[in-house]
């Protein structure tokens, strides 16, 4: 199977490892063990129930206890219906996996994270991929997606918040793509990962799940609640699906670690605390950027409704690979090029790393310019 370079990974392999400061990155400022113990109170028996934990498979579809912890983040879910995958990226390969075949369309939008045309095309699928327009705040264009979808339309595909330009689609368009999808019998999947950190004076959005009977949510707690290290995601499965999906990740999955089952579960157990913290750090650091912008004629943004990354235009008198890998080399800093998402003359800032890391980072990006 082939399948097209996945162009924001490729930069980032390539890169990250040589930033002193990065501002690619879209975790929320990521915790150590130490740090999530102490911030939800853990006791000795919480630190004694990860010591004692027995490293075996563990629950294949990931263990009850987290199961509901993460139902219990919706409205109208059920823990029947959450698998377990690896990392959200792998909960989103899984479901196209399960739905998509070599006879379906599928309609997925741009700038956004590049998965979801990617394997779709390399299945076989036809793919249509619709802009998202700054001029439209990055929100999709109903019309243009009436117009786009078929009867043979099996998948419509969604970042909420989107990836990378911090849009939040709200709840009244959410029902609006539900209708276009049920009137092809299309499913809805939407990727969610960065659900919950709205920026001061967001209203929240629903979930897919709890919108729509053929809707899949899929979710992690690598972005939210700062634990990429522990490669926890999840996807919401329609009823009368678990079979298909589970018979999918069989071949691919087994079950995750026992140890990041656990700690994940401790995670959303005490999902506020965490959540509260990340859109402190967000908030805070929003200013920051917000701040630095008013001083800097040749920097702009849509402001990001939510999640930890925005889109950031630039007047450069080079291309957008060009000037982030000087940028690298002249001063260290990481950003994620516009190329990569195809928006020539805009980078992905991720904004919610130290405050003293962005404050020096955004300096040599002025320098830079």
């Amino acid at each position: 199977m082939k399948i097209t370079p996945f162009g924001v990974e490729l930069w980032l392999n390539e890169f990250e490892d040589r930033a002193r400061l990065n501002l690619a990155e879209t975790s929320i400022s990521a915790l150590s063990t130490r740090e999530l113990l102490e911030l939800i109170g853990a006791g000795q028996a919480q630190v004694d129930e990860l010591l004692d934990a027995r490293l075996s498979y563990g629950h294949i579809p990931g263990s009850p206890r987290l199961r509901a912890a993460i139902a219990a983040t919706y409205r109208t879910v059920a823990a029947e219906r959450v698998l377990l995958a690896h990392g959200t990226i792998g909960a989103n390969h899984l479901a196209h996996l399960v739905l998509t075949g070599a006879d379906d369309h599928v309609v997925t939008f741009a700038p956004s994270y590049d998965q979801h045309a990617a394997i779709a095309e390399s299945i076989g699928a036809e793919t249509t991929v619709l802009p998202l327009a700054a001029e439209n705040r990055y929100l999709p264009d109903l019309e243009q997606l009436r117009a786009a979808v078929r009867d043979n339309t099996q998948l419509i595909c969604l970042t909420n918040p989107n990836n990378p330009t911090g849009t939040l689609i709200p709840t009244e368009m959410l029902r609006e793509i539900v209708e276009i999808a049920r009137a092809k019998d299309a499913y809805v999947l939407v990727d969610e990962v960065y659900r919950g950190v709205e920026a001061e004076g967001v209203t929240p959005t629903e979930s897919i799940a709890d919108l729509y009977e053929k809707g899949i949510a899929t979710g992690g707690v690598s972005k939210a609640f700062s634990l990429p290290g522990l490669r926890v995601g999840w996807v919401v499965v329609p009823d009368g699906l678990q079979a298909d999906f589970g018979d999918q990740r069989d071949y691919s999955i087994i079950s995750v670690g026992v140890l990041d089952d656990l700690l994940a579960s401790i995670a959303l157990e005490h999902r506020e605390v965490l959540l509260e913290r990340s859109r402190g750090i967000i908030n805070r650091n929003r200013r920051i950027v917000e701040e630095w912008l008013a001083e800097e004629p040749r920097a702009s943004w849509i402001a990001p409704d939510a999640g930890s990354a925005a889109l950031l235009r630039l007047e450069t008198s080079v291309d957008s690979r060009t000037f982030a890998k000087r940028l690298l080399e002249t001063h260290g800093v990481l950003l994620t090029p516009g190329s990569a998402f195809g928006v020539e003359g805009h980078y992905r800032l991720g904004y919610t790393c130290s405050e003293e890391t962005l404050r020096e980072g955004l300096r040599l990006i002025n320098a830079s310019l």
